[in-house]
């Protein structure tokens, strides 16, 4: 099951903070999907992953619109 998060017209740290916030009600393994309109968004959220040890499967951008989706470590 995937879980989203539309963090969309938020700015830098917001969407990440959100996302670390909502991350805690994801199980081992599950999926986060981001949706973001700042565009520092996917660099952000690769060292997100790199500092907690998540996993960033996909980064997107269409229209302005960022989709990120991390799978959430053990």
């Amino acid at each position: 099951m995937t879980t989203t998060l539309d963090a969309r017209n938020l700015k830098c740290p917001l969407p990440v903070l959100r996302a670390r916030k909502a991350m805690k009600e994801v199980a081992a393994g599950g999926l986060l999907k981001v949706l973001a309109t700042d565009p520092g968004a996917p660099r952000d959220f690769v060292h997100f992953c790199r500092t907690t040890g998540h996993e960033l499967v996909e980064s997107t951008e269409s229209d302005g619109i960022y989709s990120v989706t991390i799978r959430k470590s053990a």
